[in-house]
């Protein structure tokens, strides 16, 4: 299964059904979905995840609600249902008391039509919603908990995202799903320890090709003065350094210094180096 097949499963089974007020927020969570509509009286909710179509099963039969029907279209499992009792939870005005309802609401939005993607790959977490009043409330019980999720407008609805892994951390241990917080806090650990290796490495390269670049740079300018028979003008400080360089190409500044009799810092091989540039610069 995917990770967001995982997350689904593993927050469809979390026990809070005993808890009416935590039901009906489930269940209103999951109506401000696009995945739930509402024509004709006729209540229609769709997902491919057989533990999430349970859960909303679930979620009717603790708000005595039994006269549903469960489908299987394709991939998808389809729950429709026609009664008015059901409408009569839709209809009430939002209401969350305490954090175990707040987190209720968001779980119901989630399973209605959230997606995650394999940390593995990418950081990206979206909830697909109907109204902009519906986004408002889901922001203001994330933020309240310092979880900051931004939107983007669609035609007819407003997806809700976050590319943060860090906000999406946070995201899955507050509708809880403790099981994949560590399964991803894991691969998250993992990426930043590849990138930041993988940086060190570019860093280097970089440094070893700039230094491979301007040995090659040296070197050509020393055997441009010895092909115009012009070495031995040279100081001895000059033709010192001139003879390591030949010797170690591959070699950084401060190693070079260390060669010398008596050794000098970078910038006292960097100025001697120079100075040879410019005599072979200057030769016609």
């Amino acid at each position: 299964m995917s990770f967001s097949s995982d997350v689904k499963e593993e927050v469809s089974q979390i026990n809070s059904l005993s808890d009416k007020n935590c039901v009906e927020l489930e269940f209103i969570g999951y109506s401000k979905t696009v995945n739930v509509s509402i024509v004709n009286d006729l209540l229609k909710f769709s997902t491919e995840s057989q533990y999430n179509i349970n859960r909303f099963a679930k979620l009717l039969n603790n708000l005595n609600i039994d006269n549903y029907k469960i489908s299987l279209q394709g991939k998808n499992y389809i729950i429709t249902c026609k009664n008015k009792k059901v409408f009569s939870f839709l209809e009430k005005e939002l209401k969350m008391t305490n954090d175990v309802q707040e987190r209720a609401f968001v779980r119901g939005c989630f399973l209605g039509s959230g997606s995650i993607n394999n940390p593995e790959n990418k950081y990206h977490i979206e909830i697909i919603l109907k109204e902009n009043s519906d986004v408002i409330s889901l922001f203001s019980v994330l933020e309240k908990y310092g979880i900051y999720f931004k939107k983007l407008k669609k035609e007819n609805s407003y997806i809700v995202y976050s590319k943060d892994g860090e906000e999406i951390s946070k995201f899955l241990a507050f509708i809880g799903a403790s099981t994949s917080v560590l399964k991803f806090e894991d691969i998250r650990v993992y990426r930043d320890m590849r990138n930041n290796v993988n940086r060190l490495v570019n860093c280097e390269t970089a440094n070893l090709t700039k230094t491979v670049n301007a040995s090659v740079k040296q070197i050509d300018a020393i055997k441009k003065i010895k092909e115009r028979g012009r070495f031995e003008e040279l100081t001895d400080s000059l033709k010192e350094i001139a003879k390591v360089r030949e010797n170690n190409p591959e070699a950084t500044l401060v190693e070079l210094g260390k060669m010398l009799n008596p050794p000098i810092g970078k910038s006292g091989v960097n100025h001697r180096l120079k100075a040879i540039i410019q005599i072979a610069e200057e030769l016609k």
